[in-house]
């Protein structure tokens, strides 16, 4: 890419706190949206320029790419009417302004990666899902197809456009490994429900890394499984999280209780994808943290 002018929606998140500074580090000029100060946006994300709506961006500005990545947590709230409301509004209804802003300018981005998740899929079981598996309709599933929709505009206008279907991401200080971690820390860790569900995993780093390649990559475009090669179960996952911490994984959490305790949000959790990055791997992407234990280890040191 010739111009280094990057747009990016959701840059003081998990994931983008990590991504903007890589992306400082090798020449990128990052504009950053966020509801947050500007102060507390270059604390999280470094040398940015801020912006709080996406009408704040100069009318002859012009980015080179987009990474889309805005949304609220999906597990951060039990999912009421409300709360999926806002968890379709974060993504589904900022994507279409994001599109709509960029369609108005005469010169459009060369690419976009805009975040989508494995929960597109819904839940399937056992059996391997790649990026042509046909996903089972659900809340998560719908989700995502409509959050993948909204920027699909884009790519009938030229515009090379990858969608990063992401994992549950494990990384330093923050994430859902913070909150799993705590109990097991306390010696009160195990499985959920049967076990048996399969977490579809990746390192932090990992997404970066595949971000950055996706946009640095011009033969990249479509959906990207960005999950860890090795796939494993709750049970191995909530087995090996022990090993690392040094602690015994004595209590399991049973359906019962999630069901109570979540609603259908307890999906998430008793049911998964065994997902694998099939694209990423025949397209040459090379993972910097493959195995569980190893990732797990850095994570947490």
């Amino acid at each position: 890419m010739t111009e280094r002018n990057l747009l990016i929606t959701g840059g003081t998140g998990f994931i983008g706190q990590d991504l903007c500074p890589a992306l400082i580090r090798k020449g990128y000029q990052l504009t950053v949206l966020s509801r947050k100060t500007e102060s507390e946006v270059r604390a999280l994300c470094g040398r940015v320029t801020a912006i709080s709506a996406l009408t704040d961006i100069p009318a002859d500005q012009t980015f080179s790419g987009v990474i889309n990545l805005a949304g609220e947590g999906i597990a951060d709230k039990r999912w009421t009417e409300a709360r999926k409301k806002a968890l379709r509004d974060s993504r589904i209804a900022l994507s279409r302004e994001l599109v709509t802003v960029l369609l108005s300018r005469e010169t459009l981005p060369q690419v976009v990666i805009s975040g989508s998740a494995v929960g597109y899929y819904g839940a399937q079981g056992s059996e391997p899902v790649n990026e042509n598996t046909v996903p089972h309709d659900e809340f998560a599933h719908q989700l995502c197809r409509d959050w993948e929709q909204a920027v699909s505009p884009l790519a009938s206008k030229g515009v090379r456009l990858c969608l990063s279907r992401t994992g549950l991401v494990v990384g330093a200080n923050g994430g859902f490994l913070e909150r799993m971690a705590l109990p097991f820390k306390l010696g009160l860790g195990g499985r959920i429900g049967s076990g048996h569900q399969y977490m579809p995993w990746v390192h932090r780093d990992d997404v970066v890394g595949a971000i950055i390649w996706m946009l640095e990559n011009t033969q990249t475009s479509g959906p990207y499984n960005v999950v860890s090669p090795a796939p494993v179960t709750n049970r191995e996952f909530t087995s090996t999280l022990g090993k690392v911490l040094r602690r015994p994984v004595l209590f399991p959490v049973p359906e019962v209780i999630l069901r109570l305790a979540l609603g259908e949000m307890s999906d998430l959790l008793l049911t998964g994808q065994r997902a694998v990055p099939e694209k990423l791997l025949a397209e040459g992407y090379q993972f910097v943290w493959p195995e569980l234990e190893p990732a797990l280890k850095q994570a947490l040191r």
